[in-house]
């Protein structure tokens, strides 16, 4: 087997059960972590395809971003209310039923598809796809759109920071 597939199968194997353990995970802030593997599992996997910058912003922007404003808010919460973030389990019998139901449902349409013979894919021409190439279209066209959504997000931080200031002022005068 090439060293190939054996990475190709790690990588789909921590997606997985990763996922899983997210389904299954009573604690968000465990669900949160699981969560931050799910998504470097499938980074793995795009820079297996030949998407590198797919890969490098998924993991830039979600677990970079994202998921560890989640965990800090999660933790926030829980250090404020000096209670467990769980979630209660509902329906659990349905919800196992209607996902192996959609996941038969996609495995036999993937499985009678033909994609080497999509009309649309036929006789299209390739274009190597370059991250160097995309850079420099963001930095030279689109450069102040890039800078006014980089203002946007600072804006969204300085506005998250005072909003947690405010919350943690307020809960240390009720004590």
């Amino acid at each position: 087997m090439p060293i190939e597939n054996i990475i190709f199968y790690a990588f789909l194997g921590l997606t997985g059960l990763s996922a899983l353990f997210i389904l299954l995970s009573k604690n968000i802030l465990y669900s949160a972590f699981a969560l931050i593997a799910t998504f470097i599992g499938m980074a793995g996997i795009f820079v297996l395809l030949g998407a590198e910058f797919v890969a490098i912003t998924q993991i830039l922007v979600y677990v970079g971003g994202i998921l560890i404003l989640m965990v800090f808010g999660i933790m926030l919460t829980n250090r404020l209310s000096q209670a467990k973030v769980e979630t209660e389990v509902y329906n659990k019998f349905f919800g196992i039923l209607i996902s192996a139901g959609l996941f038969y449902i996609l495995a036999k349409a993937i499985e009678m598809a033909d994609f080497a013979n999509m009309g649309w894919m036929k006789n299209a021409p390739s274009a190597p796809s370059s991250v160097q190439d995309l850079g420099m279209k963001i930095m030279t066209d689109y450069v102040l759109v890039f800078e006014v959504i980089g203002i946007l997000l600072l804006l969204a931080l300085i506005g998250a920071v005072r909003i947690a200031g405010n919350t943690r002022e307020e809960g240390t005068d009720a004590a």
